[in-house]
């Protein structure tokens, strides 16, 4: 792992070490961005979280917030035979907030498109350890905003109706 890694590893856990542990206290959540400032695929990052793994496993995080709305970040299976066990020193699983949509597009992905992504994390994560969600939001950066209003409420929409057929397949 490289220092930077290490470092950045032992400055969370170190946070996270001042703040009770739910239920008393918040759930800590960790979002790792790939890129939220072009509509551009191809100026973004990419790659899988392979190079992370390290310095994420030993994280007290209770939920990893990763984007996988996009091709560029690999198979889920990298993180999820890596990331779905135990928060280290307890016995509490981690969770998988699980980017399925793509704010930075014009069209709104389908709800059975939202659900088979989080089925392949299911394959590695029990249902109540994912958490669906955007990648990124829908900010704005330098006055120009990453989608419509119209596009993004869409895609929220699909996201509850994805969320809604997930619950019915698996409680």
């Amino acid at each position: 792992m490289g220092v930077e890694l290490e470092y950045a590893a032992e400055l969370i856990n170190r946070i996270i070490d001042g703040i009770a542990a739910p239920p008393r206290g918040p759930r800590i959540g960790l979002h790792i961005c790939r890129g939220n400032w072009s509509t551009r695929e191809d100026v973004l990052l990419t790659g899988d979280y392979t190079p992370l793994l390290p310095a994420l496993t030993r994280m007290r995080v209770h939920q990893f917030v990763l984007e996988y709305a996009t091709p560029r970040a690999g198979e889920i299976a990298v993180v999820g035979e890596a990331l779905s066990g135990a928060v280290p020193g307890t016995d509490r699983p981690r969770e998988l907030g699980l980017g399925v949509v793509n704010p930075r597009t014009t069209e709104a992905e389908s709800p059975e498109e939202i659900v088979a992504k989080a089925e392949l994390a299911l394959r590695h994560y029990r249902p109540e350890q994912v958490f669906l969600n955007t990648d990124c939001g829908f900010g704005c950066f330098a006055n120009r905003c990453v989608n419509v209003e119209e596009v993004a409420t869409d895609k929220i929409r699909n996201i509850v109706l994805a969320a809604r057929m997930l619950r019915e397949r698996y409680g």
